[in-house]
This record gives C-alpha cells, structure tokens and sequence, in this order.
C-alpha cells in the first residue's frame, strides 16, 4: 500500500508525534515522502494517494482524525513532521490560518486552476473540491422541486424539517453564510423561524436526515451533496432512505447554492516543502478531479472535468458566488445565534 498512516493506533500516535517532535526538522524530510494530516476518511483518500504515489514516486503518510490536526501541528511547531493538512471545512481552514500553521502555497497551478473565491487570497489556503448544502425532500410528500434557504424559516414547514446539530461545521458554515447574504439580526430572525419548523431535536449526521424523512418524522431536512449519492449508489443499507427522498439544489434569495470547501495548507514547517506542493498540484490535476468527482462525489474544482453522473442529476448548480472567507469571517457569529436561539436544545 503506499499510503502508509503514521499510527493506527491513539497510543502508537501519541508515541509517534513524541518521537517526531523529539527530531530534528531536517531529519523529519525524506526524499520521496509526503506527510499529510487528513480530516478525510482513509478509505476516501486511498485511492488518490495511491494514484499520486504511482504517478509520482512520492510516498504518502497520513495521520488522520476527526478533529484536532490543525492544533497538533501548533503544538509540534518546528518539529511537526505535516506537509500539508487536508481539510473538508471552511471552519478547519480558517482554525489553521488563526493558529499560524500555514506557509503560502505560491504555486501557479493554483492561482490558474482554483477561482479566486475557492483560495485564500494570500495563498495560505486552497480549495481542491467543493460540494453543496442542499436539501433532501420526501418524493412522496413534497411536490416542489425548487426552494430558498429563506423559505426554511417559513411557517408552512412548522413541524417538517430535520436537520443535524446546528454548531456541526456544516451548518455552522451555511448559517455564516446566510449571515453574510443578511446581515446579523436577519440571520437571528431566520434562525428563530428554522428551529420553529423542526420535527425534532437536531441530531444525527445528514445520512440520518435522510432516514427520518423516509421514516415519516420530517418532510425536508439538510444536508451534503455527497451523502445521498453514497447512500444511493455504495451503501446498500441505506439506498431505501435514499429511495424514499430527492435532492433539491436551494439557492439565497438574489444568489445561488451555498458551497464548501475540501481544502489544502501547506503546513508552516513542512519538511518535505516541495513535496507538499506537488501532492497539492497533482491534487488539482486531471486525474485526481475525476476522482473526487467519482469518487467522491464531489463538484471539480478544476473547470472542463465530468461531474459524477448521480450528482449532475440532481439539476443544474448555481454556485453562490460569496467568497469562503466571507463565510469563515462570519462563522463566530453564526455560533454565537445559534446558541442564542437554543438552536439544538
């Protein structure tokens, strides 16, 4: 396998980045090796480090976690043995770069392939995929094939909807930018009227929104573009969630679909620097696209690359055009109304 994890398990991990940290930097970079610190699921990214690596030659090492790698590599500081940190959030990029961990990628790969919105504009950041926030609506119960992130808050839903909890990165990034299109007070108003139309309490994950609305507890909820395809097309357990629902693709009032980022830093002290920045490119390049786009299930990056054909049909994507950072400058806030309104009590 070439994509070899640092540790699979917590007490080897901790013994690794001991050791690691303990190193000096210079013998922390190995000719031919990467080392990526990835929020991604292992059995995602395989395939696309075993691709980089036989393109390549370069070897990819990951540690991956659910939360947490952006304050690893702070706390490893010179020694941290990241090259690049892969993410599958606004919120963890902008944690990053707030933390200091991040060097300008400087590539012109980069700067030709990713639209300005999807990268930080001093380079600390880049995207490599993004998806949507959409809704999943019964096929049995819900006639309308056409919705706004406003009309969520509306009362005909009074008791319809299902949704995660409302601090999970998701909706906190959707909620930021419902923020930016409205403005704060609006954003506590909207928010209000949403928990109002709840069936339930948040909870679950967006695969479990699906599940309720076939059980009957809900009408509509939210969630990730990706997840419905898995269900639909790899997850046999689940296909009857999504036989029993449709994607709707909503948009802002006067704007277009919300979308995030799965994104890449190049860490601060990579000790495999131009390593880090090939994996990063080859990330952005033809082969890589068309697998996050079918592998994943994710929308290219790259422009003139096939969208997976179960993610095409759910219509044609009116991507929002409000900048990431603009997102991730209103994601406090956005935390902050949520409590307020006792979004998830």
């Amino acid at each position: 396998m070439p994509t070899s994890p640092l540790s699979s398990r917590p007490a080897r991990l901790l013994a690794t980045v001991a050791l690691l940290a303990a190193a000096p930097t210079a013998a922390l970079a190995q000719a031919g090796e990467v080392n990526v610190y990835t929020y991604r699921e292992a059995k995602l990214v395989a395939p696309l480090f075993e691709a980089f690596t036989k393109d390549t030659g370069i070897k990819v090492n990951t540690i991956s976690a659910s939360s947490g790698l952006e304050q690893r590599i702070a706390t490893e500081g010179a020694n941290s043995p990241a090259d690049v940190l892969l993410t599958v959030d606004i919120g963890r990029i902008k944690d990053a770069i707030d933390l200091g961990v991040a060097q300008p990628i400087k590539s012109t790969v980069v700067e030709t392939v990713v639209p300005a919105q999807y990268r930080d504009p001093g380079g600390l950041w880049s995207a490599i995929s993004v998806r949507a926030r959409v809704v999943y609506a019964s096929k049995d119960r819900v006639p309308q094939n056409e919705i706004t992130y406003e009309d969520l808050a509306d009362p005909k839903w009074k008791g319809r909807i299902c949704i995660r909890s409302g601090q999970h990165i998701y909706n906190n990034a959707l909620f930021a930018a419902y923020i930016a299109h409205h403005g704060e007070a609006k954003g506590e108003e909207w928010l209000k009227g949403l928990k109002a139309n709840l069936a339930q309490k948040p909870s679950g994950g967006d695969r479990e929104v699906a599940r309720d609305i076939a059980a009957g507890k809900c009408d509509i909820g939210v969630g990730n573009t990706y997840y419905w395809a898995l269900m639909n097309d790899r997850e046999a357990d689940k296909k009857a969630w999504a036989d029993a629902t449709k994607v709707i693709l909503p948009t802002f009032k006067d704007g277009g679909t919300h979308m995030n980022v799965s994104a890449v830093v190049l860490a601060k002290n990579a000790p495999n620097r131009a390593n880090g920045v090939k994996l990063i490119e080859w990330l952005l390049g033809d082969t890589a696209q068309h697998l996050y786009a079918d592998v994943n299930y994710e929308y290219p990056i790259k422009a003139g690359i096939k969208i997976n054909p179960t993610i095409a049909g759910y219509g044609e994507l009116t991507a929002d055009k409000l900048p990431i950072v603009t997102i991730a400058e209103n994601k406090k806030k956005a935390a902050t109304l949520v409590d307020k309104v006792g979004f998830d009590n």
